[in-house]
């Protein structure tokens, strides 16, 4: 074929994603209608050129038909694609293009139109939804971060939604690994929420990692996208992780869409007088994998996924940069840097054994419970140590944990 040909083909391409973006800005259309009459029509672009009653017969609502027919969806959907063009890193995807996640496209109703920061490649990629409370215990947010970290070392993508709580945990211990990390959201691309993650949404894109959204420019924090938001994130992965939900928390839509989808559904058992293990720990009592360690996790995964990221590990353990790395730090020196460090010298080891990654200890407590042993300036000093290798935690009011 031709430059003229090849030329044409590009127009028409370009012409069926700018249809597709405007029904999917047209109102009362959402993803199932879209996707509907798009099918009934034939082409995506085909509806620029059909007539009123033509549109009211693909059986979307005549307001809807009528808003396509004056050209307004038209001129919505070239105005918002500009504001994509002209931000840097962001694109988005259709239904229609080769690399709309395929995960995506076996659930009931995937987005007609996806809006990504970030490698668009990372949503095909294996990856775990890490969901919970965005209110956790010590516990929580401290198994979130292991076993996010754990499994990013190990290659699988960390999915989340990048609400306080359980969410940042596990995109925080994504990042620590050095591993790659997914954020959908139920903003838009340029609405970050909550404002505090905003260094966090920043250091997710730096690190390679994407945030995702089914929701154009300007759209604010509504009550009723982030259930909307849920059916993406465990859509995209390949399993779903619950660590601490309490009964009527959203983390139950996503296990209930995970289980819909045919995903796994992972749980980490909690203290049953605390409110927040109602949900993993009657999701196990459902059939969800009781999960303690990243092992329980791998175990599980299906046999062609857990031998390609192996397969990538012995690339990287044998000095290639390939891999679900793409071109970061090895898992394995990464591995050694997390698990075989060096010992501790003997202020910082007494300090250190005092400490729990469960259960966050008060300064005075420890100082009282090291009577005799150490002096508070040891106690003090050990404690800079530790906090500087990234071994413990300081929590508000002077409460240390252990970080693993």
């Amino acid at each position: 074929m031709g430059a003229g040909g090849n030329l044409a083909e590009c127009a028409a391409r370009e012409l069926a994603r700018l249809a597709w973006m405007a029904l999917t800005l047209t109102p009362a259309m959402g993803p199932r209608r879209t996707a509907r009459a798009i099918e009934r029509i034939g082409a995506a672009e085909r509806i620029f050129q059909a007539s009123l009653t033509e549109l009211e017969s693909l059986g979307m609502p005549a307001s809807a038909a009528q808003f396509i027919f004056d050209g307004r969806a038209r001129a919505t959907a070239e105005d918002e694609i500009a504001r994509i063009n002209a931000e840097p890193g962001v694109t988005f995807l259709t239904r229609d293009d080769r690399d709309y996640p395929e995960r995506l496209l076996e659930i009931f109703d995937p987005p007609a139109v996806l809006w990504i920061r970030g490698p668009v490649d990372l949503l095909d990629r294996p990856g775990i939804a890490v969901v919970g409370t965005r209110s956790p215990t010590v516990y929580g947010s401290g198994m979130a971060e292991m076993l996010a970290r754990d499994l990013a070392l190990r290659g699988l993508v960390i999915q989340s939604g990048m609400a306080r709580g359980i969410d940042t945990a596990a995109h925080k211990g994504a990042l620590v690994a050095k591993g790659r990390t997914l954020a959908v959201w139920g903003t838009g691309i340029d609405v970050i929420y909550p404002k505090e993650n905003k260094r966090l949404a920043e250091d997710i894109v730096a690190n390679g990692g994407v945030i995702v959204t089914e929701f154009p420019f300007g759209t604010f924090p509504a009550p009723q996208n982030f259930p909307l938001r849920n059916r993406i994130l465990s859509g995209l992965s390949v399993g779903v992780l619950v660590i601490e939900a309490g009964e009527h928390s959203g983390t139950r839509i996503t296990a209930r869409c995970a289980m819909e989808q045919n995903r796994e559904v992972f749980a980490v058992p909690g203290n049953v007088t605390n409110k927040n293990a109602w949900g993993p720990n009657t999701l196990i009592k459902q059939g969800a994998k009781l999960t303690a360690t990243w092992e329980d996790v791998w175990e599980d995964l299906p046999s062609q996924i857990r031998l390609q990221l192996e397969a990538n590990l012995q690339i990287q353990h044998s000095g290639g940069q390939s891999g679900a790395g793409g071109g970061n730090e090895s898992n394995s020196s990464l591995t050694a840097s997390l698990f075989n460090q060096k010992p501790l010298a003997e202020p910082e080891r007494m300090v250190f054994e005092r400490l729990r990654q469960d259960e966050s200890l008060q300064l005075d407590e420890l100082i009282e419970g090291l009577d005799g042993e150490m002096g508070s300036a040891e106690i003090f000093a050990a404690l800079f140590e530790l906090e500087l290798a990234g071994r413990i935690k300081q929590l508000p009011g002077k409460n240390y944990v252990r970080t693993f």
